[in-house]
């Protein structure tokens, strides 16, 4: 691949997140194009595909792969497809930013780590995106910075709107609270240990045989505590916080921005409706920084470990759910590869 000049993307899942991704990635960003779009709905990947010029539609992720006019490769499948997208484009040594999860379960994220490994080089990258917001850069840059002395505690947030009818309690581990096991990872530079999970009354407008919202509680290997609330029907809007709680003082980000308006006995600002508009800027800055890493012949960002622990921290999340009890983290020890 030229590691200069505009990369050609093959976008593998045209739903919701693939489908803002190739808004991104053509209308956004600089430095790329799509050049193929992957989905099993093949009406709705010739419909997407059509209104690029140059862009051709495919039903098999490996078929697009094979195209001369693919570069690299974005995954926005849904996480069960992915493994074996990753597999064939390590096969064919093309770079990838997949969206998380990296795959559903720990032991499949092992084979497309091993896979890597043997390849000798890096060619993926994770998406966890809060890492390019800039509120978290600003939080890690502080706790890196060592002005507050060290972390003792974080307190996230993480509330929705609403979820989906077919949402169901392991996905509010899987696929909401992930991202605080990763941004936990990233902002304290340390594996999380062991998780706990706490049920409180569940809403009134919680579905049946949903228990939300959840409070989730980490431990990691120096000793810090980290607590996530999970709230997936609060009503009002999506909300996400953290706070750091460290020896010579504390630092919040996710207080909403825009006017604070008072009138009538009441204040208050803006919430943001969903994770689309909250993260807009992050997933905007992720997809370039890749696309200016691949250009360069680089991989940077979340790496295949990065996905593989946040995968083995899941299943220790769940175990935890399901059992009322706290569950320790069972993780391989961390190549020196990916150090």
């Amino acid at each position: 691949m030229p590691s200069r000049g505009t990369l050609s993307v093959a976008v593998v899942g045209t739903g919701k997140m693939g489908a803002d991704h190739v808004r991104r990635i053509q209308r956004v960003i600089s430095g790329a194009r799509v050049t193929a779009v992957v989905d099993l709905d093949e009406q709705r990947a010739e419909a997407l595909a059509a209104t690029m010029d140059g862009c051709r539609a495919y039903t098999e992720p490996v078929a697009a792969m094979a195209a001369p006019d693919v570069d690299a490769v974005l995954i926005a499948s849904p996480g069960p497809a992915h493994e074996a997208a990753l597999l064939e484009a390590l096969d064919r040594d093309l770079p990838v930013l997949c969206e998380k999860p990296l795959t559903p379960d720990a032991a499949s994220a092992l084979r497309v780590l091993e896979a890597e490994r043997r390849l000798g080089h890096r060619r993926i990258q994770v998406g966890f995106m809060r890492r390019y917001d800039a509120e978290y850069a600003e939080l890690k840059r502080l706790l890196d910075g060592g002005e507050l002395g060290r972390a003792l505690m974080l307190h996230h947030r993480h509330r929705n709107p609403s979820m989906p009818p077919w949402f169901t309690n392991e996905m509010l581990i899987n696929d909401s609270v992930v991202h605080e096991m990763d941004v936990t990872r990233w902002l304290l530079g340390q594996e999380i240990t062991a998780v706990t999970v706490l049920k409180p009354a569940p809403s009134t407008y919680a579905p049946e045989r949903m228990d939300d919202p959840q409070l989730v509680l980490f431990e990691t290997e120096s000793g810090a505590l980290v607590d996530v609330e999970i709230f997936g029907h609060c009503g009002y809007g999506y909300q996400v916080r953290a706070e750091a709680v460290c020896e010579r003082g504390t630092v919040r980000i996710g207080d909403e921005g825009g006017p604070r308006v008072s009138a009538d006995g009441r204040w208050g600002g803006r919430v943001t409706p969903a994770y689309l508009e909250r993260f807009a800027d992050a997933y905007d800055r992720q997809v370039q920084a890749w696309v200016d890493a691949t250009r360069r012949g680089e991989v940077t960002g979340p790496s295949v470990w990065d996905g593989y622990a946040a995968a083995a921290v899941c299943e220790a999340g769940v175990s935890a759910q399901r059992e009322g009890r706290r569950v320790e983290v069972e993780m391989i020890e961390r190549p020196a590869f990916y150090a």
